[in-house]
């Protein structure tokens, strides 16, 4: 494994990069943030029209989470790789194509991850709101998301790692991920496939555990700071400061 990491350590982790494109771990790590940051304002509204009373907008996207959620990714890759060029007139890359796919694929899961932190509120933030006459749509983009986004962040770091594994989907393509490099290595060598894949799942175990130990440290601490103790501490202090 060591005269493999020695040889083929830099193409698994940039690629060809800087002599050609970047690809290896950083494209995999690349793929996964912008597919998540791109995909989140849409998984936003997605969440908030399953939640909407209006009819239409709720049969919509409950159809659309259904429909992604049901069929299996490597399908959407084929289908953004052959339908985006049509939908935009020109060719794209295999890069633009499976962003593309994971935006619309991604957005459906992490609706429902969103979807289930607004319904895990107490019911009586949005009687207030209503109280002082917010809307629907104020009620939820004023007082809704910004608390229920703040209890989500351990979920979406887990949505994240999620999609990192995703990503390696992207070889199907010819997307010069994590995936796709070691594969090319393996095909250079021909005689290592179990060293060249067991490093392969070392590195995704590595990416991995670490998200997932920062996503259980942002759990553990947004539990702490919503325990009745610790807003109550919270509302002794802001009496301090305004007595004081």
């Amino acid at each position: 494994m060591s005269e493999i990491l020695n040889e083929y350590g830099l193409l698994l982790l940039v690629g060809q990069f800087p002599n050609g494109p970047l690809g290896g771990l950083a494209l995999t790590l690349i793929l996964s943030v912008m597919g998540l940051a791109l995909s989140f304002p849409l998984s936003i509204a997605i969440a908030l029209c399953r939640m909407s009373p209006i009819r239409p907008l709720y049969v919509a996207s409950t159809v659309l989470v259904y429909v992604v959620r049901g069929v299996p990714l490597v399908m959407f890759v084929f289908w953004g790789y052959f339908l985006v060029p049509i939908l935009v007139g020109h060719s794209v890359t295999a890069f633009t194509a499976m962003i593309c796919t994971l935006v619309v694929y991604q957005s459906a899961y992490l609706s429902e991850v969103i979807r289930a932190g607004i319904e895990a509120l107490p019911k009586g933030q949005v009687e207030a709101s209503r109280a002082l006459g917010l809307g629907y749509w104020r009620t939820h983009l004023w007082v809704i998301l910004p608390q229920a986004l703040y209890n989500m962040v351990p979920s979406i770091i887990s949505q994240l790692v999620s999609l990192i594994k995703e990503t390696s989907i992207g070889y199907v393509i010819s997307v010069q991920e994590l995936t796709f490099e070691a594969n090319q290595v393996n095909n250079a060598l021909l005689t290592k496939p179990f060293e060249v894949f067991a490093i392969l799942v070392t590195l995704y175990f590595v990416v991995c555990f670490v998200l997932t130990k920062c996503a259980n440290y942002l759990e553990s601490h947004v539990t702490r700071k919503r325990s009745p103790k610790a807003v109550v501490q919270r509302s002794i202090e802001s009496d301090s400061i305004f007595e004081g």
